[in-house]
């Protein structure tokens, strides 16, 4: 398969980087390390693309290094990769085997990431943290429910109490960052105009969706998993369904679709006019969900507070 010569491809490993360069078609190894990664920068020539696997923590130094580099990447999602091997004939599955698919992927010209600001990934991983910490509150208030005795009891309240602390110490520390950030602020300000949406929502709409304004209604939607997709072949004609994308965006926007149904905004409007028409509610609730994160991409885009 021909490689095309401004791609690099880079497997991601906690301790490493195998790179498969597309200009010299061969393969190196260096340490997943900031100043490692800053020294292989030097050497790269303009207007390279590199492509890797979303691998959470192991590529935040790569991500960072190539942002302020002003090197593009493309941080494509482990399944479509691996769909991509398969396609392709990478049959084999190595470090060096997978840089060099990884590599071949640049002839479908996979969409650069954004780049996101130190502020940006801050916010990003303070989110994450305090999702981890809800995730783990939820769990322990249904362990308390279904706990009779005392002494396990007190435990979990006193974990409870913990967890309550740790999320408003993080929620805090988001609401500082936001604050202190004049174009954090700025967005955050816009998206709160919206109805239904709270400081806690515009936070992960800021820290998770670093494409608002810059992208298309569609592609947006596309990438919260909240645009139909067709189940369409031949005659038979399909129901459409949503699936994909980035589903704790998708839930914080549902969660919002909830507040902005009961309020006497145009969200609300449409959602009584949805139920009139005989859409279940949670259909309903989708589709309000897909209209506020259009709605709020164009707020961002035009940097204008929502106008009923």
């Amino acid at each position: 398969m021909i490689i095309p010569p401004d791609v690099i491809g880079i497997d991601v490993a906690k301790h490493h980087l195998d790179i498969f360069d597309g200009a010299t078609a061969k393969p190196a190894r260096l340490s997943n390390d900031p100043l490692a990664i800053e020294t292989w920068l030097k050497s790269l020539g303009e207007d390279r693309l590199v492509i890797f696997e979303a691998t959470g923590a192991y590529d935040a130094a790569l991500r960072q290094a190539l942002s302020g580099a002003g090197v593009g990447y493309a941080r494509v999602n482990p399944t479509s990769a691996r769909h991509f091997a398969k396609a392709a004939g990478f049959l084999a599955k190595t470090d060096q085997v997978d840089a060099r698919m990884l590599a071949a992927m640049g002839a479908l010209r996979p969409r650069p990431a954004e780049a996101k600001s130190a502020a940006a990934e801050r916010l990003a991983r303070l989110h994450k943290r305090r999702d981890q910490l809800v995730a783990a509150r939820k769990q322990e208030r249904t362990r308390r429910r279904e706990t009779k005795d005392p002494e396990l009891l007190a435990g979990l309240e006193r974990h409870l109490a913990f967890l309550d602390a740790e999320i408003a110490a993080l929620e805090a520390q988001i609401a500082a960052l936001i604050a202190a950030e004049p174009a954090l602020k700025r967005d955050a300000r816009l998206l709160v105009s919206m109805p239904g949406v709270g400081p806690a929502v515009s936070a992960c709409l800021i820290a998770l969706m670093p494409e608002l304004g810059r992208r298309s209604p569609k592609t947006i939607a596309a990438l919260a998993g909240l645009a139909p997709i067709n189940q369409d072949s031949g005659l038979k004609r399909g129901q459409r369904s949503i699936r994909g994308g980035r589903k704790r965006v998708r839930d914080a926007l549902y969660m919002a679709a909830v507040a902005a149904a009961r309020s006497n905004s145009r969200f609300g409007a449409d959602y009584r006019r949805l139920r009139t028409a005989g859409k279940p509610a949670k259909l309903a609730l989708i589709a309000i969900a897909r209209k506020m994160l259009i709605t709020a991409n164009a707020i961002i885009r035009d940097q204008l507070p929502y106008a009923a």
